[in-house]
């Protein structure tokens, strides 16, 4: 993808990324969501990202914190679904 996803690609990308269908992703799908954004990081700086799109630091990360770590990072176009004034 070469650009920033917007409203309804961002939640299909979320639902492509999340392998379980169990409506979070781990590290190993949000990493998928990386590579497909074009954002190719070192091990360290995905994990990094991770730990700090994971809000309530249940080792997953739901669409909303998905949603808020791309929107504050200015990796996603506004205004996205769920965003809140």
């Amino acid at each position: 993808m070469t650009t920033r996803p917007t409203g309804d690609d961002l939640l299909a990308l979320f639902r492509r990324a999340d392998l379980g269908g169990d409506e979070k992703l781990d590290l190993m799908e949000f990493t998928l969501v990386l590579e497909e954004l074009g954002l190719a990081w070192t091990r360290a700086e995905t994990q990094d990202r991770f730990e700090r799109a994971d809000s309530n630091f249940d080792g997953f990360i739901s669409f909303e914190e998905f949603r808020a770590i791309l929107e504050s990072q200015g990796w996603a176009e506004g205004p996205l679904p769920g965003a809140r004034a």
